[in-house]
Formats: structure tokens, sequence, C-alpha cells
């Protein structure tokens, strides 16, 4: 699956800096006024939204189970010849679309091809594989394209079906020169809208998504798409995390229930800041000590980043009381969220990544009384007036 980025045309922002990523725009659009539905008795209910969330979740679910028992019966298998129930990894649909992905992926921003050898991102996609992951997301900015190669190879190596995996790659941070980079023709064939369709329908990709993109860019994409008889993107690729709430919680869900499109999310751990490994400063062999990561040191010692480290040890008693670590905390309140199709994770190392695989047993844990002990410490939920009710 391909994802349009956003950016100036020539900029000269790094890629690596989340102090330049886009913030999201201004929602668009007003309350769904699909007609409620009746009672049995004639009289009109509703549901809260989370009621409705829950409702469709659950019709989805049924649905599922009976497609596959139906599969299963009809080429003589059982369920544990399925990935889900030899793993335990939930799937999820991306979005609207029938496209079905692991709850965790794993990312390779940072890692392939540059703060880890190839040796030790064979065997990180070798843990997340075995433990039922099927997504795996890259960019051609990500070690200025070696992050791609490098994927490509351990898939090539390990013979792993293709029809297994899910692979996701972004564009706009290409080359040098002005050609190689942005979202031109020169650079992929043509307009974002009408090229991506070109390249799905000549089989290079079967969905597109975006990435950092606002809601009012991709409510026009989506639009330009059903005016002109294109394919409209499936997903937005988006930041959040304990510290950062707004756009999955309050405009993505308005994408996702108007136009379908659902969320993938990034840096569950806030680069790092999350796992507990700057509460006394930051350790020499930390990211946050490189000279090109001098933008995450500052985050970090600031007064912002204080007030965060002291949130963090205030959660750390709800993550004891669970049983798991602060990072799987973090990991399983992104999960929480029925309107995130996938978490990517970014691990350096197999341990880390195990451990961040852990998460999935912490989110049965998570219920409504620990998600509000958590907003009562973290004080920064998001308010939305909006009402999906269909």
């Amino acid at each position: 699956m391909l994802a349009a980025r956003t950016g100036a045309a020539g900029s000269q922002i790094s890629e690596e800096n989340p102090k330049f990523r886009r913030q999201s725009g201004l929602s668009t659009g007003g309350k769904d006024k699909s007609p409620k539905k009746a009672s049995e008795n004639g009289k009109d209910r509703s549901l809260s939204p989370t009621g409705q969330t829950q409702l469709r979740a659950r019709q989805l679910a049924l649905v599922r189970e009976v497609e596959m028992n139906w599969y299963l019966k009809l080429y003589d298998l059982s369920s544990e010849h399925t990935a889900a129930h030899t793993t335990g990894m939930p799937h999820r649909n991306l979005g609207k679309s029938g496209l079905r992905v692991s709850c965790l992926g794993l990312g390779t921003w940072v890692t392939f091809g540059g703060q880890i050898s190839d040796e030790v991102a064979e065997r990180l996609m070798t843990i997340a594989y075995e433990s039922g992951v099927n997504l795996f997301d890259t960019a051609e900015v990500y070690a200025a394209g070696k992050a791609e190669v490098i994927l490509g190879s351990i898939i090539k190596k390990k013979g792993w079906r293709r029809s297994s995996l899910v692979i996701t790659t972004k564009l706009y941070w290409g080359g040098k020169a002005e050609t190689e980079r942005g979202l031109s023709r020169k650079h992929i064939i043509e307009e974002i809208v009408r090229a991506m369709t070109h390249v799905i329908n000549q089989g290079m990709a079967m969905y597109w998504g975006t990435s950092r993109w606002s809601a009012m860019e991709i409510m026009e994409a989506y639009s330009v798409a059903r005016q002109f008889n294109m394919i409209p993107p499936v997903c937005e690729q988006a930041e959040y995390h304990l510290f950062q709430r707004e756009k999955v919680e309050v405009q993505l869900p308005e994408l996702y229930h108007k136009i379908g499109v659902g969320a993938m999310t990034w840096s569950p751990l806030a680069c790092g800041i999350i796992s507990g490994k700057y509460g006394n400063g930051v350790p020499e062999s930390s990211r946050a000590s490189l000279k090109c990561y001098q933008w995450l040191k500052e985050r970090i010692v600031s007064e912002e980043g204080r007030k965060q480290q002291n949130k963090l040890k205030d959660l750390s008693p709800i993550a004891e009381r669970l049983g798991c670590t602060l990072p799987q905390l973090a990991v399983a309140w992104c999960l929480r969220n029925e309107g995130v199709s996938s978490v990517l994770l970014g691990s350096s190392t197999p341990e880390q990544l195990i451990e961040n695989l852990g998460a999935i047993q912490v989110l049965p844990k998570m219920t409504s009384h620990v998600v509000n002990e958590i907003d009562n410490i973290l004080r920064n939920k998001p308010y939305s007036k909006k009402d999906y009710r269909s």
C-alpha cells in the first residue's frame, strides 16, 4: 500500500524531525444526518457514540466469524490453522476497506539501514512475523531508500508468502533533485489521486492512503476521487500517543464515519519518551543523545517534557496493578481506541519488540475504569461535540 505525504514543494524540512510535521487541519462537514433506527415498540432509541461503535464492532465480528467458519468448512480446515489462533494477534479492518491488518505493525523509521544492523533488522522482522504481525511499514526516505531495500531482502530471504503480508511505503521525500521528491507526475506519475488510481490499476499497489494530511485535504482527495470515478484513500497515518490525541480522537473519527478512512498510528511511545528511559535525564546511549536528534533532547528537558515525565511516574502504579510495563500500557492504551486499525511499533532491539508486542495481553484489561484513571492523570482528553450515530 502506498501513502502520500504532504509538504511544500522544494522544502528543505527534514523528514526526521517531527517538529516540522504538519498539524491536522479543520474537521469538515457536520453531523451525520442519517435517520435514527426505531426500536420494536415504535419508540426512537439512540445509543451513545461509544455504544454505536461497540455495536458495529460486534456485528462485524459476527459476520467475520460466519465467513471464517464457512471458509474453514469448505476446505476441511479448523480454526487452529488461522494465524490469529496460533499467535493470538488480533486483526482489524483498515478503515472500512476489506483489508485485514494485524493491530500491531512494525515500522522501520530510524532503525532499518541506520540505527541497527541488517542482522538485527532480520531478527526483528522474524519475531514480528512469528508473533502474527502482517503489517510492515517503510518509506522511500527512510535511510535514503535503504530501509525499503532491507525490508524486501529479508522477505525474500525468509521465503514468506507475499500474499500473507501487508507492506506500506510512503512517497514525497525522495532524492535530492527537485524532480525526485514531491507528489508530481514526474515523481509518482501524476497528480495524487489520479496517480494512486493508476498505480493500483497497474497492479503496483492494492490500496493507497495518506500520511500527515489534514482532515480537509483527505476529504478533498475523497471528493476528487468520487467526482472523477477514481480510487479514494483508505487510511491516514497519524501520530498518536498519550500526549498527542487531538487528530486521532476528534478529527479522524469523522472521516471514518463519513468516508470510511481508517487510522494507522505511529510513535505510540512518543519517540521513546514514554519508555521511561528519560525519567532521570538523557542517557548517553539513547536516541536523544545523538546529534541529529537535538530536537528530541530539547523536548525532553523542556518544562513540558518534565511535566510529561511526572505524569508517567503517576501512571506507573496503574501499569504495576495491571501486571505490565509502562510501554505496554501505552501501546495497549492506543489499541483500546477502536478507531485505530493498527499501531506501528518502532524497536531497535528484539527485547524492546517482544516487550511491546506484549501489549496484546494488556488490551483486555483496558476497562473504562482504567481508561478514566489514565485520563484523570493526563488531563488532556480532547473535547468533541460531534455525534456520529447512524
